[in-house]
């Protein structure tokens, strides 16, 4: 992870393997969520090379990742509430994206396959280039995708298509995910660090305790009908007044 004062960059740097990622991969990711500094606004997800991430290394399927880490073989042998909880440790390395505290954004080229494309969603905004693909791919081991991307597939795009894309393993490219609302930007490949420069910027030009604020009334909203809506808008919109006339807790 890079810090510079508010944005924290966390880059995914296996390019060899075009960020293929591992348990330790996750461990590393869940580390970084639980050590990020307190004054960080926003956090920069981002994979070196000329790909995202292509997902699962296939050495964690055959169990010889060689991280020291859990492998499919172990899960497959573990009582089931351990196996759970171990994929729970999982699920906490992409969790923490969601913070209420933080904004995060994907910096997406080339390839970002299954758990590369659920750490993509697992991000408040994406800005991809124009050869970017999105593919859901776990189908085609026989897999579930399990690391929170099924809620947010769903929140953006809907039941239908998240099933389509889930179901199929099928790739979506850069223009075809800007038109779904998978992306919030689709740019050249050589403006992709430009355009997140810019976006950072215009984010941390906004009063932190209101971007706080406007992203659990957003991240809420769905599960919300219009009066308990509009009472969390009310309770906001006091606290922000109070804040700003200096009588705020």
């Amino acid at each position: 992870m890079d810090r510079g004062g508010p944005v924290a960059t966390v880059t995914l740097c296996r390019p060899h393997v075009l960020n293929a990622q591992t348990p330790a991969t996750w461990e590393r990711l869940r580390e970084i969520g639980r050590e990020l500094p307190g004054d960080v606004r926003i956090v920069v997800v981002r994979g070196e090379g000329r790909a995202f991430s292509a997902g699962l290394d296939l050495a964690a399927v055959s169990g010889g990742a060689g991280d020291g880490q859990p492998t499919f073989q172990r899960i497959a042998e573990a009582d089931p509430a351990v196996a759970e909880q171990i994929i729970a440790g999982y699920q906490e390395a992409f969790g923490w994206l969601r913070r209420p505290d933080l904004i995060t954004v994907a910096a997406v080229q080339g390839h970002a396959i299954g758990a590369g494309f659920q750490l993509a969603l697992a991000c408040d905004l994406r800005v991809l280039t124009d050869d970017a693909q999105f593919t859901m791919a776990e189908v085609t081991l026989g897999l579930v995708p399990d690391l929170g991307g099924t809620k947010r597939l769903v929140e953006l795009v809907g039941y239908a298509r998240a099933l389509d894309l889930c179901v199929t393993g099928r790739r979506v490219p850069a223009a075809e995910a800007y038109a779904m609302g998978l992306a919030n930007q689709v740019v050249g490949g050589a403006e992709l660090d430009a355009t997140v420069n810019d976006l950072v910027a215009r984010v941390i030009a906004a009063p932190r305790d209101a971007v706080i604020e406007i992203k659990a009334l957003l991240a809420a909203a769905s599960e919300r009908g219009y009066p308990a809506q509009e009472a969390a808008e009310r309770a906001a919109q006091v606290r922000r007044i109070r804040d700003l006339a200096g009588l705020g807790e």
